[in-house]
């Protein structure tokens, strides 16, 4: 089933809560050079779907924390993400033009000031995280940076390069997608719980769970989109991973088998925190919405 509307409103107030959030955290003083600080703005303001965000308000509502104590943490994995979004397009890399509807940071700034944006934008990540009002914040640098490190995105990332021309069997392509979109999205709902109550010992088995499905199903549905979708309706370019010749669950599944694939996870993520009810509802519907999405 789709998310209600209610869904809709609390998803939207936070994505305008984390909005304002990076606003003031991005409002960064001299003597930041000022080109600097506009490719930083340029590169997390007004765009993208804050999934990651969301996740970590939804692990908070879990552990009944509040709003204020999550601020931070949810801060902390966006600019990760947009840092992580900056290094992917530039030309060593990816070398993509569009993102979130609009020029590539080093389009629009040129590939140097573009590289030390991500620079900063992960600098700044860690900066916000050290910062928040959490019981053990070095356990929280610690997880964030695992998940953004060689065992994490950075690792993923490599692997993806390496894997270009090439065909992996449906493990190793998880295990590479564990790395590059699942190990942040893990550390998300991870963030997000460090903010309230204590978790017992079957609650965090259950919310690594739903996150190691959820982050899967994300990226079946990215690589689903990028068969079926448009630049448009996408706000990036689409066709790419056919065009760069590289592995992905659609050209190893086929396009019908990874819609069933994605819906699997989707139905694993919330098996997973099924005992919990209530606390788990923002949760359950993120994982709707991760599968369900049109962009």
């Amino acid at each position: 089933m789709h998310p209600d509307l209610a869904f809709a409103v609390w998803s939207g107030e936070r994505q305008q809560r984390i909005e304002d959030v990076l606003e003031r955290t991005l409002s960064l003083p001299l003597p930041a050079p000022a080109t600097l600080r506009a490719a930083m703005r340029y590169a997390v303001l007004g765009g993208g779907k804050r999934m990651r965000p969301l996740l970590v308000y939804a692990a908070g509502e879990f552990v009944a924390a509040d709003p204020a104590r999550v601020d931070a943490p949810a801060a902390a994995v966006e600019l990760l993400h947009a840092y992580s979004l900056v290094h992917d397009d530039l030309p060593c890399m990816d070398n993509d033009t569009l993102r979130r509807g609009k020029a590539t940071c080093h389009v629009a700034f040129g590939e140097a000031t573009a590289l030390l944006a991500g620079d900063a934008l992960q600098a700044l990540a860690f900066g916000v995280l050290a910062g928040a009002p959490l019981a053990e914040p070095a356990a929280a640098g610690a997880l964030l940076a695992a998940a953004g490190g060689a065992c994490g995105m950075a690792g993923g990332q490599a692997i993806d390069l390496a894997s270009v021309g090439k065909s992996l069997a449906l493990d190793e392509l998880e295990a590479m997608h564990r790395h590059k979109t699942g190990a942040l999205i893990r550390a998300s709902v991870r963030l997000g719980a460090a903010c309230g109550t204590a978790l017992e010992p079957g609650e965090a088995a259950g919310l690594d769970a739903f996150a190691a499905a959820a982050g899967l199903a994300f990226q079946v549905v990215d690589d689903v989109l990028d068969v079926e979708g448009s630049a448009a309706t996408l706000g990036k370019t689409a066709g790419k991973d056919a065009a760069q010749d590289k592995p992905t669950y659609v050209t190893l599944l086929g396009l019908a088998e990874a819609k069933r694939h994605a819906e699997m996870l989707r139905l694993e993520a919330r098996a997973a925190l099924a005992p919990f009810g209530a606390p788990a509802r923002r949760l359950l519907e993120l994982a709707d919405w991760i599968v369900l999405r049109t962009h």
